[in-house]
């Protein structure tokens, strides 16, 4: 008898552990994303940045070319 109730009493601990660990890390995760929720990732450069790429009307064949050459 003493024994099983030791037993329910190491299941109720580590049910209460897996919980409490849980909870911590979906809090966690949840304050990360309130955090980055609001940052603007595609704001347009400011200070001296410059356009790296230029798009200009190439053939589509020329453009396949490119792509399957450089593997982009």
């Amino acid at each position: 008898m003493k024994l099983l109730v030791n037993y329910i009493k190491d299941t109720i601990k580590l049910l209460v552990l897996f919980v409490v660990c849980t909870s911590l890390f979906y809090f966690g995760l949840q304050a990360m994303h309130d955090e980055y929720q609001d940052y603007h990732r595609y704001d347009p450069p400011e200070g001296k940045a410059i356009k790296v790429i230029q798009q200009d009307q190439q053939p589509l064949i020329d453009r396949l070319s490119i792509f399957f050459r450089l593997g982009e």
